[in-house]
């Protein structure tokens, strides 16, 4: 959001910069909006066109790419902006040392005027928003952050979890809302199921009838 702001406000200086250039001298006191927008690509002439025939239309050309990138959040139109106007400054120059032989720049007025400086500094302003912007898709970082942070999505009835419940999201198979009973500690046979057989017998060994001592308790012989 920051960088958005601080972006938007370099690419806006530099369309005003780039915009009121024209109407400051560029070379020998000749204001930039005399010079002829077609005679950067034909040569230098002493003609002085009308606002829209001159190279302010390309300024303003640029000036509504800012806006547009601005508002839309757009680092490639604020860098095309910044483009157009460094391109047309730096193409001037060239017609312009060749009409002139070469280029000067002196104290006195004569030579190339503040004009081309605040054209060529809106460019650089237009190209250092472009590249302070985090556009679109750094407000979108956040939101693919956010994605990575989302926890997956629970997956469906088909692929049920095991009982007991793993930390793994989905439906676990125990639908009932009771405790899963627990086993007894006993892990023996049921005492219930076992016949009169598998009873324990006496402590003492059993001896039969005829064998043992009589009611007085003298022994049989």
């Amino acid at each position: 959001m920051i960088r958005n702001v601080l972006g938007s406000v370099l690419a806006l200086a530099g369309a005003a910069a780039a915009v009121l250039s024209p109407f400051r001298d560029w070379y020998d006191g000749r204001l930039g909006r005399h010079y002829r927008v077609d005679e950067l690509f034909t040569g230098i002439t002493d003609s002085r066109p009308g606002p829209l025939g001159s190279i302010l239309i390309a300024f303003l050309f640029a000036a509504v790419l800012t806006v547009a990138g601005v508002v839309l959040r757009s680092r490639l139109l604020v860098a095309v902006a910044g483009v157009v106007v460094l391109g047309f400054t730096v193409l001037w120059m060239v017609r312009q040392g060749e009409s002139e032989g070469s280029l000067t720049v002196a104290g006195d007025g004569s030579g190339l005027g503040w004009g081309v400086a605040g054209a060529a500094a809106g460019g650089v302003l237009l190209l250092l928003g472009a590249v302070v912007m985090s556009g679109r898709h750094g407000a979108g970082g956040r939101s693919v952050r956010k994605g990575h942070n989302r926890p997956y999505a629970a997956p469906g009835s088909e692929n049920p979890d095991t009982w007991p419940p793993t930390q793994e999201p989905g439906p676990s198979v125990q639908t009932s809302t009771l405790p899963e009973p627990e086993p007894e500690l006993y892990t023996g046979p049921d005492p219930e199921s076992r016949g009169t057989g598998d009873r324990d017998t006496a402590p003492y060994p059993v001896i039969p009838p005829d064998e043992g001592p009589d009611a007085d308790g003298r022994p049989r012989r």
